[in-house]
């Protein structure tokens, strides 16, 4: 069942994906070359890719779309998607699921087992050190957030001493 609900996942983020390129290509169609042709192409698609979802590994491909006017000097338009951007190896919903593991009392160590039910087998992008750096992109966060400016608000706060 897991392998036909990761099927049906795999097809519908390619057929999302090839949407949003194609919504691209039409609103890039009034670009155009000195020589007539659309500015923007079809360049294939990117090597596959497994993004971690809470259903385990779903293989993905973005589409390639190629500036053909960059090289005329002037600035290159590109294409990102907005559901598999560039370097994105995890859904969203799992990297939010991992911090509340860690909060909840999960070893850095232990990742991989907790998660191996749901995701499969040596699930990647969840080994210790992976945790360990999302550990410490989690602690900037909060000292970031620590120190947020907070002089344009004002807070109405209570203070009771027992």
């Amino acid at each position: 069942m897991t392998a036909i609900l990761r099927d049906g996942a795999r097809r519908v983020l390619a057929q999302a994906i090839e949407a949003e390129a194609v919504a691209f290509l039409a609103a890039m169609k009034g670009e155009r070359l000195a020589d007539g042709r659309d500015r923007i192409a079809r360049h294939g698609l990117g090597p596959v890719r497994e993004i971690q979802s809470g259903i385990g590994p779903v293989a993905a491909q973005r589409v390639k779309l190629r500036d053909r006017g960059a090289e005329a000097g002037s600035e290159r338009i590109r294409f990102t998607s907005a559901l598999l951007p560039p370097w994105a190896r995890r859904t969203r919903s799992l990297d939010a699921l991992l911090p509340i593991l860690y909060l909840r009392g999960i070893s850095m160590g232990d990742f991989q087992d907790a998660l191996g039910a749901l995701l499969g087998k040596d699930a990647p992008n969840l080994s210790p050190s992976v945790v360990a750096r999302l550990r410490g992109e989690w602690e900037s966060d909060f000292k970031r957030w620590q120190r947020r400016d907070l002089s344009a608000r004002r807070y109405v706060y209570i203070w009771a001493d027992g």
